[in-house]
């Protein structure tokens, strides 16, 4: 947190991370996604400040999704939200997240395995890079 009260600017990355590891893990609708909650390396974090976000004690909204899946890697979109009263959005945070398998004891970067493949083409959304729609 800065001296204004706002969310410090690395947090969000590990808001994202968070968010991931409980969409692989703990809401993967099949087995098979395991490995990837923990077993991968960030190739790229693109992130996108919409508004700042002022620290408080209730939690905020992370939605993640599914952009790309190649052979070796895949992409996660992230979008941090609260929901207004009016049943509008604010939306402080888009970001984008390359992630590739990886099998740390040999060091290396592996491709993802069907099973994995399975899990994450049913979080498979596109990227819209219009005003935040997905």
């Amino acid at each position: 947190m800065d001296s204004l009260g706002h969310v410090n600017n690395v947090t969000y990355v590990d808001y994202l991370q968070e968010a991931r590891v409980d969409m692989l893990s703990v809401h993967a609708p099949a087995s098979g996604g395991e490995e990837l909650a923990e077993g991968v390396v960030v190739v790229r974090h693109e992130v996108e400040f919409r508004a700042p976000l002022l620290f408080r004690p209730e939690p905020v909204r992370i939605e993640s999704w599914v952009t790309d899946i190649r052979a070796a890697s895949f992409t996660m979109a992230y979008e941090i939200v609260d929901e207004q009263p009016d049943g509008g959005r604010r939306v402080y945070t888009r970001a984008r997240t390359v992630l590739t398998p990886f099998v740390f004891a040999q060091e290396r970067p592996r491709r993802i395995r069907p099973e994995e493949k399975e899990v994450l083409e049913r979080f498979l959304e596109p990227w819209d890079e219009s005003e935040g729609a997905r």
